[in-house]
Order: C-alpha cells, then sequence, then structure tokens
C-alpha cells in the first residue's frame, strides 16, 4: 500500500483534487493500486480551523506519508493576516521543513493544445523540457533580510542571496540524474557575470558534471539569456537547472510556452525517508485561483498530472504514470476543454467535474 496525504488547501484547491481522488479510486478498481489516503488541511483554512497555516500534527502526517499531494494554498480574504501566517507560508514551511530542495517543472506542449500558446505552434508544438529550480535555499531564506531605517529618513530592504557547495551539488545531481532518463542533456542557469553566488553556482554544477556525470552534455547560460532563448527556442533545452529565484521565473515563463497554467504539474523532491521512497510534494502550479473558486470553471488536469508524477518519482509505476498522461491527452484530443483552452465561439466547455470525467473515460479505452 502506498500512503498519500492530501491538503487540498485554498481557492480551487479542493475543486481541482476531488477529480484527482477519482483518478486515484480508478487505479484501485482497475489495476489493483491500494492507497491509503489521509486528508488535512494547509493554507488559510488551516489558519480558519487550527490558527496556523500548518499545524504541528499536519507536518507530523507529512513525514510520516510516503507523498504529499497538495492543491493550492491563499485567497485575498487573508491578505491583511500578518505575514509570519499568511496562507502561503504554510507551504513554505512544508518545503523546507521536509527539505524539498529540488522543484520538477515540466513544460510539455501536448500537440492539442500547441494553438494556445503564445508563440507560434512550429516553436512548440512537441516541447517536452524539465526545470529543476533549487527550493529551499536562495535569496527566499538568506539572511540577513527585513526592512530597516537608513538613518536618513529612509528605509532599507535586504535580502540576503546565499548557497553552499553541498545545496549546490545535491540538486544538479538531481538535474544530471533526470537528463540520463530523457536526452541526456543539461543546461545550467545563473548570472556569473555579475553575482558571486553565481559564480559559485556554476563551478560547483561544472564540478559534479566533470566527477559524476561526464557522460551527461553540460552547459551553461546567464539566467536572462537563458529566458530569452526560452521564447525564442524552447526546443534547444532538455533538463535545466536554476537557482531559487531564477527558477521561479523562469518556470513561470515556460509555463505560458504551453498555452495554459492549469496543463501544470510540479514535484518538490527530497532526499529518501527512512522508508526509502523521496521525501515528496506534488502541486499544480497554478495556484488558488480565487476569481473563479466554486464555478465549476478550474482545470483539473495540472492537479491529475501532480498525481501522474507522484505514480512516477516516488513510487516508480511507470506504466501508470504513462498510462495517465495519454489519458489526458486523449481527453484533450477529444475536444473536451474547460474554459481557459476554450477558443471556439458558441461551444460550451466543460465544468471541472465533465473534464475529470472525460479522463476516466480515457482511461477505460487506453486501458
Amino acid at each position: 500500500m502506498y500512503n498519500l496525504l492530501i491538503l487540498a488547501g485554498d481557492g480551487i484547491g479542493p475543486e481541482v483534487m476531488e477529480e484527482v481522488k477519482k483518478v486515484i479510486s480508478w487505479f484501485k478498481d482497475k489495476r489493483g493500486l491500494e492507497f491509503g489516503v489521509t486528508e488535512d488541511l494547509v493554507g488559510g483554512i488551516a489558519y480558519d480551523n487550527y490558527g496556523t497555516p500548518l499545524h504541528d500534527k499536519t507536518l507530523k502526517l507529512a513525514f510520516e506519508t510516503d507523498a504529499i499531494l497538495l492543491g493550492a494554498a491563499g485567497a485575498p480574504k487573508y491578505d491583511d493576516l500578518p505575514f509570519e501566517v499568511k496562507p502561503e507560508r504554510g507551504l513554505l514551511k512544508l518545503r523546507k521543513e521536509l527539505d524539498l530542495y529540488a522543484n520538477l517543472r515540466p513544460a510539455m506542449c501536448f500537440d492539442a493544445l500547441a494553438e494556445f500558446s503564445s508563440l507560434k505552434k512550429d516553436i512548440v508544438s512537441g516541447l517536452d523540457i524539465m526545470i529543476v529550480r533549487e527550493l529551499t535555499s536562495g535569496v527566499y531564506f538568506g539572511e540577513p533580510r527585513g526592512i530597516m531605517d537608513d538613518n536618513e529618513g529612509g528605509r532599507i530592504g535586504v535580502n540576503t542571496q546565499r548557497y553552499t557547495t553541498s545545496e549546490i551539488r545535491r540538486v544538479a545531481r538531481s538535474a544530471f540524474e533526470l537528463a540520463r532518463k530523457r536526452n541526456n542533456r543539461v543546461c545550467s542557469m545563473e548570472k556569473a557575470n555579475v553575482m558571486e553566488s553565481g559564480v559559485l553556482w556554476r563551478e560547483e554544477v561544472q564540478w559534479v558534471g566533470d566527477n559524476e556525470y561526464p557522460d551527461v552534455e553540460l552547459s551553461h547560460m546567464y539566467a536572462d539569456a537563458g529566458a530569452m532563448q526560452l521564447v525564442r527556442n524552447p526546443k534547444q533545452f532538455d533538463v535545466i537547472v536554476t537557482d531559487n529565484l531564477f527558477g521561479d521565473i523562469l518556470s513561470d515563463a515556460a509555463a505560458m510556452l504551453t498555452g495554459s497554467l492549469g496543463m501544470l504539474p510540479s514535484a518538490s523532491l527530497g532526499d529518501n525517508s527512512p522508508k526509502g521512497l523521496p521525501r515528496a510534494l506534488y502541486e499544480p502550479v497554478h495556484g488558488s485561483a480565487p476569481d473563479i473558486t466554486g464555478q465549476a470553471k478550474a482545470n483539473p488536469c495540472a492537479c491529475i498530472l501532480s498525481f501522474a508524477m507522484a505514480l512516477k518519482y516516488s513510487f516508480g509505476l511507470l506504466e501508470e504514470a504513462g498510462l495517465l498522461e495519454r489519458a489526458v491527452e486523449q481527453a484533450l484530443a477529444n475536444g473536451v476543454r474547460t474554459p481557459d483552452l476554450l477558443q471556439i465561439e458558441g461551444k460550451n466547455p466543460a465544468t471541472t467535474s465533465e473534464m475529470g470525467k472525460e479522463v476516466i473515460n480515457c482511461l477505460n479505452d487506453l486501458s
């Protein structure tokens, strides 16, 4: 039995997670995969119930489970909360405490959606790249940080970009391992031309490549040039590895190449637990989408594909993961589309549950 902790969270999180639960049930009924599912709260709804965006008991469950499926965290009603108890702090604490240092952000463009990209169809059709973002260090966590008086009537905002050899090498290894299972190419991105942390990043990634993965082709690129190349010729890349800040920006840019945030999953992985499985959290990248919450407009595909990543990276169920990915692709090819993917006037969009039902139908057809 595989153990899952489901944290549906806020906004559209519970809506899209309901469709994932149906997929989990399908694999149990049709493929005999037993999942022990526990549910709890994170984000704003956790603050409403526990007075904190991540309760200690929830964190304990996170350490004990095999994989975490998360919906979304955040909503406008919580905007005025103190910084330390905002919904997003629960997600950041979860990543930090579990030491989920490697954030995997695939950018795949299904043929059925190539026309939805902001780029020309021939540039994005067949796109399949993986961005590996370091997730638990860098400028988002470095000290000192804060806002202080400058003694001249103004203020100073300070954030510290900080990396160590071990932090860089471990995320680099994650990227190289992924590349070995793909097209054997890694491009490392930083700003070594203006930042000492970028110099260290480049040197340490090169060390890992030279000493541990000489069979993998390694290149380096400044992050700003990488952003330009992502929108110029994205298919030149296989695996991109970069730091926390640049990874945040570059992965969001790559996301739009595919046409909709509603299609993009992610995985955050750490070292193995005592059970031998990686500590792991899987979530869609679209956020809580408060503007469509409760309207049955949310696209569940990103959350469903996040579960496909769990099947692949946590449980090694490559056949099942591939089956689920093909079912999503077939559902789109069949013309079933939520509002974010509909460009045909006069055609009614599918609801969240209708999209999920079509994926189940395609699972039945393909299996």
